[in-house]
């Protein structure tokens, strides 16, 4: 089967002049590997209604067929124009989405968007307002799975804690790194470990939501 994979750039594949930054759709095939092959048209800069109006949408359904999984993680774009609030036109448009697949005969799965790094008096913040909440609602209503990777991300950072959790996400020292020889704090773009943390429980939510093939669970 195909999981595709269609989002921002926390899930996309970075630039690789971008490197260590990684969305964590690159660290997702070698935990679903024995079941599924991953197509991520994720892109950064992405929201709902981009996606759309550049063509991947379009490309996304094309390779989705019957008993395919296409996987969607929107919102952190969305949130930057108001008429893409998170009832209005984020809403209708996962809407939209999720009723294309189906009828492409393939399994829609939402994401709630991972949680960005902002911590106040020791905890993490939520910095994403309604969407999460959003996407659980859509997910009820539409009776499609959820994956709510924005309640387990912030739950990761908060055990890891401020200075701990620093290492998910793409800190650079001034010279570390060529790539950002200036340094650099980002606390929405995850490192390599961060993104791979992330794939890792995608994969593992992800697997009873779609039919895995009896001969990949040994």
């Amino acid at each position: 089967m195909k999981i595709i994979l269609a989002g921002d750039s926390t899930v996309a594949a970075c630039p690789s002049y971008e490197y260590p930054m990684s969305g964590w759709g690159p660290a997702l095939p070698p935990f679903v590997y024995r079941w599924a092959a991953v197509h991520n048209l994720a892109k950064g800069g992405a929201s709902t209604e981009s996606f759309r109006e550049e063509g991947l949408w379009d490309a996304a359904l094309a390779l989705a067929g019957a008993g395919d999984a296409v996987v969607l993680q929107f919102g952190h774009n969305d949130q930057k124009r108001e008429h893409l609030a998170p009832r209005a036109g984020y809403a209708a448009n996962l809407r939209r989405m999720v009723g294309e697949v189906r009828g492409r005969s393939a399994g829609p799965v939402l994401c709630t968007p991972v949680e960005r790094r902002q911590f106040a008096g020791g905890r993490p913040e939520p910095t994403l307002g309604e969407y999460p909440a959003a996407v659980r609602e859509l997910g009820a209503e539409l009776g499609v799975g959820v994956i709510d990777l924005n309640a387990w991300t912030r739950s990761l950072y908060g055990e890891l804690g401020e200075d701990g959790s620093v290492r998910l996400f793409t800190h650079l020292a001034r010279g570390e790194h060529h790539h950002w020889a200036d340094g650099l704090e980002d606390n929405t773009h995850f490192s390599v470990e961060g993104a791979e943390r992330v794939a890792r429980h995608v994969a593992e939510r992800l697997a009873p939501l779609v039919r895995e093939p009896e001969a990949a669970r040994g």
